[in-house]
């Protein structure tokens, strides 16, 4: 399965990019288990921060932003299997639930929950 891993990224930090570091590093801690059960994981700010980047923003939350960062989670969600909801409020991760649900994706709340594919 594809799995997206969705939780806090930019709450709770105040924009501070270093909380926003810290919370990618925990989004982050989850993708190996998930690759080692046979899945492959994915989070929307692997992608969305180069896009980000090359697009030209310059600061968290400016109109470049705000254009490419949620969006590119919700197209994910497209072709995604799965969804991995990590603890921590977001608004952003809540709405990718919202969004999975809708679709009829599998939402997994604790990485355990994901069953192990044969390898």
């Amino acid at each position: 399965m594809l799995i997206l891993i969705a939780g806090p990224y930019r709450s709770g930090t105040n924009d501070n990019p270093e909380l926003m570091k810290e919370n990618l590093r925990k989004l982050e801690s989850f993708a190996l288990p998930i690759f080692r059960k046979g899945h492959i994981p994915f989070i929307g700010e692997w992608m969305a921060l180069p896009l980000i980047r090359l697009a030209g923003s310059q600061q968290t939350g400016d109109e470049i932003w705000t254009e490419i960062q949620y969006p590119v989670a919700h197209r994910m969600l497209e072709k995604c299997d799965a969804v991995l909801r990590i603890e921590g409020a977001s608004r952003g991760a809540d709405e990718d639930v919202r969004k999975a649900k809708e679709m009829g994706l599998k939402i997994y709340y604790n990485v355990t929950d994901i069953p192990d594919e044969n390898l």
